[in-house]
């Protein structure tokens, strides 16, 4: 089996959750973990593979230490590059806006260059609305640790499965 390639695992986190999101996924992937407000666009240089990962908050913004982290990835070369993202929400006190905050991470990734994988089917989720449902798919994973928690566990493996040839 071909071993994959370097990658590394950026998150924002305000509570804590997008953080341990993160360190679940790199412990499946056997991947490196960094907050976003460690990155810089040399250190996006030495991967092949970015997962980034971002909380979303009032009106579905992605988490505060993006903003920054969003102009890093503008400036970085992100072309050949395979880009997989995950964010975190809550489906029914958020429910217009769940999961907002990828749809920020995937329009400073989308015409990059990086190959963007990931994508899951949006039908399997109880929410209203989300700026990161693109043709029926949350642009990447959505997590809710407030009311489907008790999926949040499967629907990250099956999400790996499904990005983990991708990264190799």
């Amino acid at each position: 089996m071909k071993d994959m390639k370097k990658t590394l695992i950026v998150y924002g986190s305000t509570t804590g959750s997008c953080r341990e999101y993160a360190e679940k996924i790199a412990a499946k992937l056997n991947a490196e973990v960094a907050d976003v407000t460690n990155l810089d666009t040399k250190k996006l240089a030495e991967y092949d593979n970015l997962l980034l990962g971002t909380s979303s908050w009032g009106a579905g913004e992605m988490q505060d230490d993006w903003y920054g982290g969003v102009k890093i990835l503008k400036d970085s070369d992100l072309s050949g590059k395979t880009v997989a993202l995950f964010g975190c929400g809550d489906s029914e006190g958020y429910s217009d806006t769940f999961c907002g905050g990828m749809s920020e991470l995937y329009a400073a990734v989308a015409g990059s260059g990086a190959q963007v994988v990931g994508k899951v089917d949006a039908s399997t989720y109880t929410y209203d609305d989300s700026e990161s449902v693109v043709d029926g798919n949350f642009v990447g994973l959505a997590l809710d640790i407030n009311e489907e928690d008790a999926k949040t566990e499967e629907r990250i493996s099956n999400w790996i499965d499904d990005i983990r040839p991708l990264l190799k």
